[in-house]
């Protein structure tokens, strides 16, 4: 419901507005003077604030730079004495949302009052979507407390204010990009743009356009201009996954842009320049890729001005459980399938497990465990079965049939009896199913 503050010192109006008002099915608060209503401002938290020009401590006119900074997305409407609409003019040059002259204006209170809370509305929406967005991109947003991790944290967050090129190291899947992320938004660039770009995801002829831009003629299908991804992060960051997969001819037009902040677009002939931080991450030694010749050095050492090493799942304890809760939660919402019960088991395996593929291949094992639940439910036979198997090495193979077989069974349950798409689920052949099917003496019918 919109809160509603009226300030005026004559009772007869205020009584008069408060019934108008509350009759809508606003909630309606009264102050007699400019110091009530600010006190009633801290204390309420009003939408929208009616509000006299003369008040007999007070001018509301003037008032309205302070009324807005208590209500920074709430509305001021003014109410001037009848004549004097200059005061109105005056409010709204110094804030107020539009003015209402007393006696004259009783029908416009009603659509007035509904437009400006229309306003605050959205205003709110925007803020909390605003504060949900920082949250995501934010160090807040990475899970985890085991000191390998707050290590890693701690020394971005020392390296986040200043501009210095950063290099993220880490095996792939260790989150790099949403280090990346939170770096720039705790940096004063946050209000930039952030660009992330693979380098190992494009051929280089496409990388260099992608990347520098290029002229009309440039090339077959360069009809018109196109800016590159390092001047669309002007005054932001570029984030280059994969850095060690940059052929060498860019590495050479990276360096300038690191040592001037100069480029030149594909098939133009001036030069550019751009204001933009580079944050550059890689799985490979970049050490033992300058030694074979297969990266530059004097590149090597502009990137990694600020090393941060990002640690593997497997070396975090209990962050794997902490994320595991996370990535649970998330899928629950957008499945709309809400998790009543976990078995312990399912944990275990989950701890003991070498995670390769580190917090993706955590976050698809749990996304894929989260489909095949039933009874709202994640236990341990949801997991795929090379995970089941690794919570002993000296499992006999008795134990490892038992298991077997019920997964079998737990992937023709969840198709329905289809083969085909469970042995792709399990990621075996049609035919080593039917094998195993024979084999376990499995029910199908």
């Amino acid at each position: 419901m919109t809160k509603i503050l009226i300030i005026d010192d004559e009772v007869k109006i205020r009584t008069l507005l408060s019934r108008i008002i509350s009759l809508e099915g606003y909630e309606v608060i009264q102050a007699d003077s400019l110091k009530t209503g600010i006190k009633q401002m801290k204390q309420q938290a009003p939408d929208i604030v009616l509000c006299d020009v003369y008040l007999p401590d007070g001018n509301g006119v003037n008032a309205v730079p302070e009324l807005k900074d208590l209500l920074p997305n709430g509305e001021i409407i003014m109410l001037t004495a009848h004549g004097n609409i200059a005061d109105g003019v005056q409010s709204i040059k110094n804030g107020a949302y539009d003015y209402l002259t007393k006696g004259d204006d009783n029908k416009r209170i009603i659509p007035l009052l509904a437009n400006a809370s229309e306003k605050v509305l959205l205003r709110k929406k925007g803020s909390k979507a605003e504060s949900i967005l920082n949250k995501e991109y934010s160090f807040d947003s990475i899970t985890g407390q085991s000191t390998v991790l707050l290590f890693a944290v701690n020394m971005a967050k020392k390296a986040a204010p200043t501009n210095a090129t950063i290099l993220l190291t880490g095996e792939t899947g260790t989150g790099k990009e949403v280090f990346a992320s939170a770096i720039h938004a705790a940096s004063t660039r946050a209000k930039g743009s952030f660009v992330a770009v693979n380098c190992g995801a494009l051929s280089n002829e496409l990388l260099e356009s992608e990347m520098f831009g290029y002229k009309a003629g440039a090339f077959t299908g360069a009809i018109k201009d196109k800016k590159g991804l390092f001047e669309q992060a002007d005054g932001g960051t570029i984030f280059l996954d994969e850095i060690g997969e940059m052929p060498t001819a860019l590495q050479v037009k990276l360096l300038r842009i690191l040592e001037t902040g100069e480029f030149i677009s594909v098939g133009d002939t001036l030069t550019k320049r751009i204001n933009t931080r580079i944050i550059a991450a890689t799985n490979r030694n970049l050490k033992e890729l300058v030694a074979k010749a297969n990266f530059r050095e004097d590149l090597y050492y502009r990137l990694s001005v600020f090393t941060i090493e990002l640690p593997p799942l497997r070396e975090r304890g209990n962050d794997i459980i902490a994320l595991a809760h996370t990535f649970i939660d998330s899928f629950s919402c957008k499945m709309n399938k809400p998790i009543k019960s976990i078995d312990e088991k399912f944990f275990n395996v989950l701890k003991h497990y070498s995670w390769p593929g580190n917090i993706r291949e955590l976050r698809n094992v749990l996304e894929r465990a989260m489909i095949i639940a039933s009874d709202n439910q994640l236990n341990v036979t949801d997991l795929p079965l090379d995970l089941q198997l690794t919570k002993s090495k000296t499992i006999d193979w008795s134990e490892l049939a038992a298991v077997e077989k019920a997964h079998i069974c737990r992937m023709l349950q969840y198709t329905n009896g289809n083969k085909t798409e469970a042995a792709r689920l399990m990621k075996i052949g049609l035919t080593t199913l039917y094998r195993k099917i024979e084999e376990y003496n499995i029910s199908t019918s």
